[in-house]
């Protein structure tokens, strides 16, 4: 059972403008959520990232990114859409946390700065024993969460990684475009684990392009387009059927690209 079970949005005075014009918002009027593992599908711009963005403010997740929530610069556009949203629990959950696909690779670049620090004061500081297990300690504990040092991990390998070392049962976890780190491959494994993980008591609520990630059993899909915002199978996305139909016959594709003016 989902612990966030529902989005009511109140409309806002700024109505004129972005996002309170974005189409979904009319349909966003005590939206229930059905499954624990709930997924935002649309092209760019359709809304589904403003949405997330909007959930993960007003439910006080904290973001692996450089910046919390309320004072990321990226999100001060998304703060006032937050304030105008209610949701609904059937049991409030503190854990979990929000995740977009450049946040993990900033997340491993700030890893590999505090690493650096801390052997540099290893070495400042070898002459002194007590400080120097100091410093050794915190730089063991930066690596031994994930087996060894995530830098020595691909892109893939490091984000399966982290989400397996940082994803726990009772979380409510909030991911924008999470296959842009992972390979054909690694997306069903993530698949997998996502099922699995939901099955284990997590929710999930993911935006995504992936017709992989997206083929999570029970998993409910919301549609986001000009018209606004409906529920629909997997089977009926334009995502899948456009990627099924191109990958039995690439080269007819090819031809009538090659053909227009």
């Amino acid at each position: 059972m989902p612990f966030l079970k529902r989005i009511h949005y109140l409309a806002s005075d700024e109505a004129a403008d972005f996002p309170f014009t974005l189409p979904f918002l009319n349909s966003l009027h005590e939206r229930e959520i059905s499954s624990s593992v709930l997924f935002l599908v649309g092209e760019n711009g359709s809304g589904k990232s403003s949405l997330l963005e909007s959930v993960a403010i007003a439910s006080k997740r904290i973001s692996v990114g450089d910046s919390s929530l309320e004072q990321d610069p990226t999100l001060s556009e998304i703060r006032p859409l937050a304030k105008c949203l209610r949701l609904g629990w059937s049991r409030r959950t503190g854990k979990g946390f929000f995740l977009r696909a450049e946040d993990f690779f900033n997340f491993i670049r700030r890893n590999k700065e505090m690493e650096s620090t801390f052997e540099g004061y290893i070495e400042h500081f070898k002459d002194d024993a007590r400080v120097r297990g100091y410093m050794e300690s915190n730089k063991h504990a930066i690596n031994s969460r994930y087996g060894r040092d995530l830098n020595d991990f691909s892109h893939g390998e490091g984000f399966l990684e982290f989400a397996k070392s940082r994803i726990h049962p009772g979380g409510l976890y909030l991911l924008d475009e999470p296959e842009a780190a992972l390979s054909p491959q690694r997306q069903l494994a993530f698949a997998l684990f996502i099922y699995e993980m939901a099955e284990q008591g997590c929710q999930f609520i993911i935006a995504s392009h992936s017709p992989i990630i997206l083929s999570v059993p029970d998993a409910e899909i919301w549609k986001f387009d000009e018209s606004g915002l409906e529920t629909c199978r997997y089977e009926e996305l334009e995502h899948v059927s456009f990627t099924r139909n191109f990958l039995s016959s690439p080269a007819r594709y090819w031809n009538r690209l090659q053909q227009e003016p």
